[in-house]
């Protein structure tokens, strides 16, 4: 584990082949991650499936209303039509660029549709920059984010175990 500057704003999602830390950029993007630390508190993120993974592009989850692989309204064709109870953030765009390992806010054509479903991208995604809000950064364990399941649905789709605020986590 890396050494974590900023607990509060710091998430940890465990893949099946391990830790997946995620630096929030809370002042780039202060609604996108405040939704984020709500959902991991919920613990809404749990047992939720990758439902869209694009090799070379980005891996999607966080449909939190639709993809929870525990849940018995669990739907792989509804996953990623669904967001969560919380209403939808306002677009928070910035310079940062869409690079290897950022997480974006995923969201339908409304720029202001972003709700609890995001995506981290893969490789330097560019052509992104300015449409859809990058609100953290994968610090440690990306080479577990290359081992999620591709497919858009992936037929066996990988699901985030456990996603957790890392200053609850050495509480």
């Amino acid at each position: 584990m890396p050494d974590i500057k900023d607990p509060e704003n710091t998430i940890i999602v465990t893949l099946k082949d391990g830790e997946v830390v995620i630096e929030l950029l809370a002042d780039v993007a202060p609604k996108h991650a405040e939704r984020m630390k709500q959902l991991a508190r919920d613990k809404a993120y749990d047992n939720v499936a990758f439902h869209r993974v694009i090799d070379g592009f980005m891996a999607q989850t966080g449909d939190v209303e639709n993809a929870n692989m525990e849940s018995a309204n669990y739907n792989p064709r509804r996953a990623g039509t669904g967001g969560s109870k919380y209403p939808d953030l306002p677009a928070e765009f910035s310079k940062l660029p869409h690079d290897r390992g950022t997480l974006g806010a995923a969201r339908s054509q409304n720029p202001n549709s972003a709700n609890s479903q995001f995506f981290i991208n893969f490789s330097n995604n560019h052509f992104l920059n300015g449409q859809y809000t990058v609100y953290g950064r994968v610090i440690s364990g990306m080479e577990h984010v290359d081992k999620i399941m591709k497919g858009e649905p992936p037929a066996n789709p990988d699901r985030m175990i456990t996603v957790r605020v890392a200053a609850d986590v050495q509480a």
